[in-house]
């Protein structure tokens, strides 16, 4: 048995008139996450957590932003579509897990949600997802609010 860890980070701005989707969950919110598809940084790091456990690259070389198919695309795609790399090559998720850095806005309220979200994505347990949010201490470009950052660890085995 073969045993591999990857991590995964993603980051993005916040924007007015679009929504808020961490962790394929809409979150109420003034402001959503800039990015060419629904801007998910929980699912993006999910997904290049998994690709590099598989040493098999990142988001961007399998959903490249240069690539008009994913403008405004559901992230899930992109967390479906590493797993199915992952099946192809007969691995198996063990556990995935997740820490949001941002002020606002608070999601102890949204994480069972996106969690229950993120493992049907997977294909795996909830018990096997973890999702936690911390602040940034009001430090840095997190701390005056312009953005958030995810940084995810996945393990697989074959």
């Amino acid at each position: 048995m073969s045993t591999r860890t990857g991590i995964g980070y993603d980051s993005h701005r916040f924007t007015a008139d679009i929504p808020l989707r961490l962790g394929g969950v809409t979150i109420p919110h003034t402001h959503g996450l800039q990015g060419h598809s629904d801007g998910d940084a929980v699912l993006h790091a999910i997904t290049d957590a998994l690709l590099g456990a598989a040493a098999l690259g990142d988001i961007g070389g399998f959903f490249p932003d240069t690539d008009d198919r994913w403008k405004g695309a559901n992230s899930v795609t992109f967390v479906r579509g590493a797993v199915e790399a992952l099946n192809g090559l007969k691995f198996s998720i063990v556990n995935v897990d997740v820490t949001v850095i941002t002020e606002q806005p608070k999601l102890a309220p949204h994480i069972e949600a996106m969690c229950a979200q993120t493992a049907a994505a997977l294909g795996i347990p909830m018990e096997r997802v973890s999702i936690k949010a911390k602040t940034n201490e009001g430090m840095g470009w997190i701390g005056r609010g312009e953005g958030l950052a995810t940084i995810a660890v996945a393990t697989i085995s074959a």
